[in-house]
């Protein structure tokens, strides 16, 4: 079985040997088309999930996206699971299709708790779990809370604390000066008349190592998801409730660290990462593969913030290798 050395990085050689499987994967189809969807009940909480189908009997992957993200981000990387899997993607309340409902509590911890549910409702025995950015340490949460729900997790950049002040890590360097007062009022003004397609340019510059190779498809989709949020009038406050209880919980201290959080998983874990990852520096990977007791860190070249989106046959080879080695007991 191939091992990949990530050069460079931690001290501890045996914490970036990841193995790679090569079993035969599907080709990446062209169109990108989304896994259908439908509304799910999780304990009161209505919520819009993206299954795809995998063999019967097979266990179930969940995958929980990021801030400002949807089920759709895990279209490329679910497709690639699908021979070995049965997948759920969720869209968390207030993302997505999933509105929320009055009172909805954005923070991390209410999400880990919803995510438990909706596990729990799948009555399908522990799951593979996966989180990009903020759904990595929603993800994380639940894991070290619930670790007979988790058959193991791979945390693709997960939103650790970064409090960098770098305008490069916004959309628009604009934001930095919306909330500002007289200045303010225009910019935001401004931010308002921008066009869907606008809007999704900036967001895949932001997360995409290299956006001038984003394919046709996902560019088409991503000017699609903006210009039905534009419709939601629930959006734009959600995704400011979401941002602020991220910050906080960036702030927590103690127990409630995420650092601390990230010691108490005990399932077998995957830490991928991009090196040109603008949002959460990479310079936070060593650190937290090496906190999660059974954690192993895989950084990719040339790999923005959304390694699933970009790289989603090698994080698939990535995951399944880890898959492996659990079974065989080497993990």
């Amino acid at each position: 079985m191939p091992f990949l050395h990530t050069a460079a990085l931690p001290a501890r050689p045996q914490l970036t040997r990841v193995p790679f499987s090569t079993v035969s994967l599907p080709p990446i189809p062209a169109a990108m088309t989304p896994w259908p969807g439908r509304e799910l009940e999780v304990d009161g909480v209505r919520l819009h999930v993206r299954e795809t189908p995998g063999p019967a009997g097979a266990p179930t992957a969940v995958y929980v996206h990021g801030l400002g993200g949807s089920s759709t981000n895990w279209t490329e990387l679910a497709g690639q699971l699908a021979g070995q899997v049965n997948g759920i993607a969720m869209d968390l309340p207030g993302f997505g299709r999933s509105k929320p409902a009055p009172g909805t509590d954005f923070g991390l911890p209410a999400q880990a708790e919803l995510v438990r549910k909706l596990i729990v409702s799948l009555d399908s025995g522990p799951v593979h779990l996966f989180g990009n950015s903020m759904g990595g340490v929603v993800s994380m949460m639940l894991a070290a809370a619930n670790p007979e729900l988790v058959r193991t997790l791979t945390l693709v950049s997960p939103a650790m604390p970064d409090l960098r002040p770098d305008v490069r890590r916004l959309a628009d360097p604009r934001f930095a000066l919306a909330l500002v007062p007289v200045v303010g009022r225009p910019i935001r003004d401004a931010l308002a008349r921008m066009t869907a397609q606008q809007r999704a340019q900036q967001l895949l510059g932001l997360c995409f190592a290299e956006p001038t190779k984003v394919p046709e498809a996902r560019i088409e989709l991503a000017i699609s998801e903006y210009a039905e949020r534009s419709r939601m009038p629930w959006a734009v406050p959600a995704l400011s409730a979401a941002t602020l209880a991220l910050f906080r919980a960036w702030m927590a201290a103690g127990a409630q660290s995420l650092w601390s959080v990230a010691r108490r998983v005990r399932t077998p874990s995957l830490v991928v990462w991009g090196n040109q990852d603008r949002l959460v520096t990479v310079r936070k990977a060593p650190r937290t593969a090496e906190l999660l007791a059974r954690g192993r860190l895989l950084v990719l070249p040339r790999t923005g913030h959304v390694a699933q989106m970009e790289r989603p046959a090698t994080v698939a080879r990535a995951t399944l290798g880890m898959w492996d080695s659990v079974a065989a007991g080497t993990w």
